[in-house]
């Protein structure tokens, strides 16, 4: 334990005992211990330094003999949780002093309660645990902390004997020798005395009122730590939303969320788009997305199967950029009540020709016969009997009220421009393109147009002679009859009053014997060269076609031809 300073009743100096420490060594005491990492202090472990007054002479008033103790630091201890038991200790004598009056030891002995633990003990050279005056007479409570540094409860002037003096600044007295008090106890001017609770916070420390020091970890305050909180919270938000933009527009390429799902509309300039027979409305989409008419292949057809219509074969005139249910109103034909439109099949006859025109305009079939019968009027050969071969297949439109020669002037047009872009100008060249291509309309797969064409060609040729110039189309014959059939009889084959009887006339017939689209106009124009002489369709469902350069090969593929109409009755008739 460390004595308490007190001043001396009579106002004489202090004894050779000590003297209160002043605020300038309070703070250079708590100062020390704040650069000290152990959470244990021994009680010498401060000097007050070089303004420490003289010691007074000895005997000058109570006091104490002067002490030099050496700094040990004692080593950190972890004590072990255990539950305090009251001790009481034996008195202890205190050792005599020789250069002061030995105190009267306090009337009774204080009760110290301990916390049992393991602890090294500090080494001291010369320590002396020395009494306390209690100047109320009352037990003083000694607790033992967990810093390892014994917290006292000392009384303040409220509670001291009368004629004491709790002084806060020390005044220097003749030879009295000044020694270092207890590191925990600090004397207080009367008007400085603090309430029995009283502590307060330095460097990391908190001293009680009773004068222990014990370490704590100074924290912030609750709304310091909630407005941490707070900023951690705001930032930890801006960066994971941060992230989600940034690796967004990473992903969006990779997933295809970058990609305009339709355009406002309602678009400019003009795309033609041909929808071929037998075309799904997902190679239409995929068209029309190529061509920028619709901005994405997928939502058109999402747009185009919800409207529950059907596609049709032909020729759709479209703008750039359209909206999707703009495109789908072309392709589905909703705008037929605003104009006159018909869709015409490749491979159609004139006579079937003229009917859809009619149906589609209003025409009557008559007058368009009448337009179609006189074909020099509208830019085609003098051969031409008619417009047979020259109406363009695919979707036409036209203003309501057109006349029906601006029609058919528009339908023959759009087949010249093809053969002029094909290299085929001189009109005479053109009718034989024409009803070379009607033939290879008729008679081949459209996989198989280009080799079909070579095939006709290679018979025309003078040379030939396997057969002698005759191109052998059951096609042919059966247009110079005016019937549509899969099979011809060995009598219809010999007819030479057919003209369009390719079996019996060699060389082409006199004319286009239906109307060929746009592949079936080009593969004549720009036939494959081949050696083929032969060619049969040996499936009338797919289309395949199988070529041969003689006779004896054919006749295998015709025989493969005649057990395909065997497994399907009433289908090669």
């Amino acid at each position: 334990m460390s004595p308490v300073n007190s001043d001396d009743p009579a106002g004489d100096a202090f004894g050779a005992a000590g003297r209160p420490l002043t605020r300038k060594e309070i703070r250079a005491q708590e100062k020390f211990q704040g650069t000290h990492g152990h959470d244990a202090i021994p009680p010498q472990a401060f000097e007050t330094g070089e303004d420490t007054p003289a010691a007074p002479a000895a005997g000058a008033g109570r006091g104490y003999a002067a002490v030099e103790p050496e700094l040990v630091e004692p080593e950190p201890v972890q004590p072990e949780p255990v539950e305090p038991e009251p001790v009481q200790p034996e008195r202890v004598e205190p050792e005599p002093i020789p250069a002061a009056d030995t105190p009267e030891p306090p009337t009774a002995a204080p009760t110290v309660h301990h916390e049992k633990f393991d602890e090294e003990p500090a080494q001291h050279e010369q320590f002396h645990e020395e009494p306390r005056y209690d100047a109320t007479s009352h037990e003083a409570p000694v607790h033992e902390y967990a810093g390892g540094v014994a917290h006292e409860d000392i009384p303040y002037a409220a509670d001291a004997a009368p004629g004491y003096e709790h002084r806060h600044d020390a005044e220097v007295h003749g030879d009295h020798t000044v020694h270092p008090s207890h590191d925990a106890h600090h004397g207080y001017d009367s008007a400085d005395i603090p309430p029995a609770e009283y502590h307060h916070e330095e460097d990391g420390q908190v001293v009680m009122a009773g004068g222990a020091a014990i370490r704590t970890a100074k924290g912030p305050s609750k709304k310091v730590r909630r407005r941490r909180r707070f900023l951690a919270l705001l930032l930890t938000l801006s960066v994971f939303v941060i992230a989600i933009t940034v690796g967004a527009q990473f992903l969006k390429p990779l997933l295809g969320g970058d990609t305009l799902a339709d355009y406002p509309g309602p678009g400019t300039g003009e795309v033609v788009i041909t929808v071929p027979p037998g075309a799904g409305p997902k190679s239409v989409a995929a068209e029309l997305q190529d061509k920028k008419v619709v901005a994405n292949a997928d939502a058109f057809l999402r747009d185009f199967m919800a409207s529950g219509g059907a596609l049709a074969p032909g020729d759709f005139t479209m703008r750039n950029e359209m909206k999707n249910s703009d495109a789908v109103a072309v392709l589905l034909n909703k705008d037929q009540a605003k104009v006159m439109y018909f869709a015409l099949n490749a491979g159609l006859r004139i006579g079937e020709s003229l009917e859809a025109i009619s149906e589609g305009t209003g025409v009557p079939v008559a007058q368009l016969k009448e337009l179609s019968d006189s074909p020099g009027q509208f830019g085609v050969s003098a051969r031409a009997q008619n417009l047979e071969g020259f109406l363009a297949p695919g979707e036409h439109r036209f203003a309501l009220g057109t006349p029906a020669k601006d029609v058919l002037q528009q339908l023959v047009t759009d087949t010249l421009a093809e053969l002029t872009a094909q290299g085929v100008t001189d009109p005479e060249k053109q009718y034989d393109v024409v009803t070379v291509a009607s033939i290879v309309q008729a008679e081949g797969g459209q996989a198989e147009y280009g080799d079909v064409a070579g095939a006709i060609y290679n018979r025309l040729k003078p040379d030939n002679t396997e057969t002698n110039g005759l191109i052998q189309s059951d096609a042919t014959v059966t247009y110079g009859l005016g019937i549509k059939s899969f099979h011809i009889d060995e009598d219809q084959k010999a007819d030479k009053s057919n003209p369009y009887n390719t079996y019996a006339n060699p060389g082409l017939p006199v004319g286009p014997i239906g109307s060929p689209g746009k592949t079936a106009i080009d593969a004549a124009a720009k036939p494959k060269t081949n050696e083929y002489l032969y060619w049969v369709t040996i499936n009338l469902d797919t289309k395949e076609t199988l070529f041969a350069k003689t006779l004896a090969e054919h006749n295998t593929y015709v025989a493969r031809y005649n057990a395909w109409c065997e497994g399907n009755p009433g289908r090669c008739v």
